[in-house]
């Protein structure tokens, strides 16, 4: 349907469209959409397209859906989105800008960015840092508790016909030879998984835990703007396809990044946004969520003729519901030996896409208190009450973890004995395997670490490491391993120690 808007198109590409100063246009196209860059704006056109999730085939669908995009996208990136235009004809034939004469078609109007500023485009070019995964977290965070509670949508039910129409999408692509036997095989396992889940899927949306989401939270609708991470371009023409699990909505991020290699990176927002929303109740629906999410974009690919990307993606899907058997894996050890760095650098490489739910005592402290990872604790929050409750969240963190199918890390100092085997026994009640890693470092090291530290979740001082070092941990039958030689030999002994090399 690009016959009905050849004049439109041509008008936009025309830079004498956009009055003075403008000296050329560059043109980008999706599936559904024209993006057309002129000057410091770019100016967004619908498709006159219909498939069987969305319907911009008239002028008026068009107007509705330019509008919904404007308000929806204003609620997390209102430097971005400008306002909405009309492009009209004249009695003469002409096209132009306003009111007066025939509406033909809208535009949605946004700030112009560049390419490079794509969360894509930095994961592409190795820019992508711990610093900017932990603020666009905290954005996704920030954004679905803030969102609309829908709960007249998502459940099983809805999930189900996510699930039916991937299948059918992907039927259809014949032209990108998907192969049906992987196609048919993705189908039986999704039936499983919601068969599995469909109960928790209801649960969630009883709880709230359905709002009006982004729907379409890739790495090409996310961009880093004067130092922060903006999400954009959400999905406007589809309430249903929108108001969803906040978890289905967080997975098409994550799956992206693993996607392109990154699975360290997914991990991080995994574990971050888990960590400031106290969402691992929907854990066990993640898998399914993650591989929706992959049959998405392998069906949208190959119609835009990406054979070789659509089956990559349709083996991510496949790959998501095939999960590990899961495991717990506590390391403890005085501050200052390297807990959290090598939990998160393991974390990754354990279990169930994206990798396994990290439960680090300093974190969960900060939440019991209401205040985020880095925020700083009063000494009264480290009191026995505190650390006991401290200690039942890290148990019933892993428990949970463990029972939704993931491998889980626990990361604290564990020095009574009564810790440590509070920790064996979750694992054990779980059926899941054990592994009690205890790092050690001498003194100095420790201190010397600890007093280099910032922005970090532990509070310890040097102070507190020398408190530490007069107290007997008592009889220790976990792993002692060797942490005073760097990071990566420290890593390397500990993937020796627990089979990953």
């Amino acid at each position: 349907m690009v016959d009905a808007q050849r004049a439109t198109i041509a008008f936009l590409s025309d830079p004498v469209s956009y009055g003075p100063g403008v000296g050329g246009v560059e043109r980008l196209e999706t599936h559904i959409s024209f993006v057309f860059l002129a000057g410091e704006r770019a100016y967004k056109l619908k498709r006159a397209v219909k498939f069987p999730y969305l319907d911009f085939s008239t002028v008026e669908y068009r107007r509705q859906a330019c509008e919904a995009e404007l308000r929806l996208n204003r609620r997390t990136a209102p430097e971005l989105y400008l306002k909405v235009r009309s492009i009209v004809r004249w009695a003469d034939g002409a096209l132009a800008w306003g009111e007066r004469g025939d509406i033909v078609d809208w535009v949605v109007v946004m700030r112009r960015f560049g390419q490079e500023q794509l969360l894509e485009a930095v994961t592409r070019s190795g820019r992508l840092d711990s610093r900017l995964l932990y603020a666009l977290a905290v954005h996704i965070a920030d954004f679905h508790a803030d969102a609309e509670r829908r709960p007249d949508h998502g459940g099983a039910k809805a999930m189900r016909a996510i699930v039916e129409e991937n299948d059918a999408c992907l039927r259809a692509t014949r032209g990108a030879r998907l192969p049906e036997r992987q196609i048919r095989e993705l189908r039986e396992q999704s039936e499983e998984w919601l068969k599995r889940v469909g109960s928790l899927l209801d649960r969630r949306r009883r709880q709230g835990k359905i709002r009006r989401g982004h729907g379409d939270l890739h790495l090409r609708n996310i961009c880093v703007l004067d130092g922060k991470p903006l999400l954009f371009d959400c999905l406007e023409f589809s309430e249903e396809f929108a108001s969803i699990d906040v978890l289905y909505d967080l997975a098409f991020l994550l799956m992206d990044l693993e996607h392109l290699g990154h699975r360290a990176a997914a991990n991080l927002v995994f574990n971050r946004y888990l960590d400031l929303t106290g969402e691992d109740d929907g854990l066990a629906a993640m898998p399914l969520f993650l591989s929706l999410r992959a049959a998405i974009r392998a069906h949208v690919t190959a119609t835009t003729g990406g054979e070789a990307e659509a089956q990559r993606y349709l083996g991510d899907a496949c790959a998501a519901l095939c999960t590990p058997s899961p495991r717990l894996i506590a390391i403890g050890g005085l501050s200052g030996t390297g807990k959290s760095t090598i939990a998160a650098a393991l974390a990754p490489e354990l279990g169930a896409r994206p990798g396994a739910r990290v439960l680090r005592s300093d974190v969960i402290r900060k939440r019991l208190f209401g205040l985020d990872p880095e925020s700083r604790l009063p000494g009264a929050a480290y009191s026995r009450d505190v650390t006991e409750r401290v200690y039942k969240a890290l148990c019933d963190g892993a428990a949970l973890a463990l029972r939704a199918g993931y491998c889980a890390i626990i990361d604290s100092v564990a020095l009574k004995e009564e810790e440590r085997r509070s920790f064996v026994e979750i694992a054990r009640r779980a059926g899941a395997a054990f592994t009690g890693l205890w790092l050690e470092a001498p003194p100095d090291a420790l201190l010397a670490r600890v007093g280099a530290r910032k922005q970090d979740a532990s509070d310890a001082t040097r102070e507190i490491v020398e408190r530490q070092l007069l107290i007997d941990p008592g009889p220790l039958d976990w792993q002692r391993l060797d942490a005073g030689k760097g990071e990566v030999q420290t890593l390397q002994t500990v993937r020796a120690a627990l089979g990953l090399t």
